[in-house]
């Protein structure tokens, strides 16, 4: 379900610290925008932030950007975000958010631009055949974050759809990432690293769907042979 138009969305990122009104114009120089020089996870369909914004907080050594295409969702991440670090009483300095299609991370992100983590919780299924190569996890996807991740630098998936977990795990062995952690039931896998919570997350535990993930790292691309699932990829 789309979200309703929030009017007062625009005006109030207009005047964020913190969000981006042009990216494009900070290809090459995103770490410079922190405060602190440290580690740069970056979260991709980022959504109202419950994520982000706990994670951010959880991690001050870490600086987050969060990428969603809908300003009116990102005017409700940044009310939560401020909202959230008030709490604590922390300035917001290690998130930053932008709107921008993902597809198109090439045209933001350069040269020195690499980062150390990429998440993609959650993103749509794109269930029919001929709407695969839409899916963010896709190998043609997959090798543009490559270019953004830093060696040795690792993606983190989450995901309900049994389908795209199942496709996800042959599309990472593909573009050469290689599976560290995988289960089909994050929430009884006690020894999970870390998770914190999506709000899309909370919504299909609560109706008892079992949430997929896997930990995947940047390695060596495989020689690429006839038998690719996109010749485009």
């Amino acid at each position: 379900m789309r979200m309703r138009t929030k009017r007062w969305a625009r005006p109030e990122l207009s005047v964020c610290p913190f969000f981006i009104q042009n990216p494009e114009e900070l290809r090459g120089q995103w770490a410079s925008q922190f405060p602190k020089q440290q580690p740069v996870y970056l979260e991709l369909g980022c959504g109202k932030c419950p994520f982000l914004s706990e994670m951010g907080r959880l991690h001050p050594d870490v600086n987050f950007i969060g990428i969603d295409l809908s300003l009116d969702i990102l005017g409700v991440a940044r009310r939560k975000i401020v909202a959230d670090y008030a709490q604590q009483e922390s300035p917001v300095e290690n998130i930053l958010l932008l709107a921008y299609n993902i597809e198109y991370l090439d045209r933001i992100f350069g040269d020195g631009d690499q980062v150390d983590r990429i998440y993609v919780n959650f993103c749509n299924p794109w269930p029919k055949k001929k709407h695969h190569k839409r899916r963010l996890t896709y190998p043609r996807t997959l090798l543009k974050y490559r270019e953004i991740l830093k060696d040795g630098g690792e993606l983190w998936f989450k995901t309900d759809d049994d389908a795209l977990f199942e496709d996800s795990l042959l599309y990472f062995e593909e573009a050469g990432f290689q599976v560290l952690r995988k289960t089909a039931d994050l929430h009884n896998e006690p020894d999970w690293p870390e998770n914190v919570m999506t709000e899309h997350e909370l919504l299909f535990t609560e109706k008892g769907i079992p949430i997929k993930a896997a930990i995947v790292r940047k390695a060596e691309l495989p020689n690429r042979k006839s038998g690719c699932t996109d010749p485009e990829a």
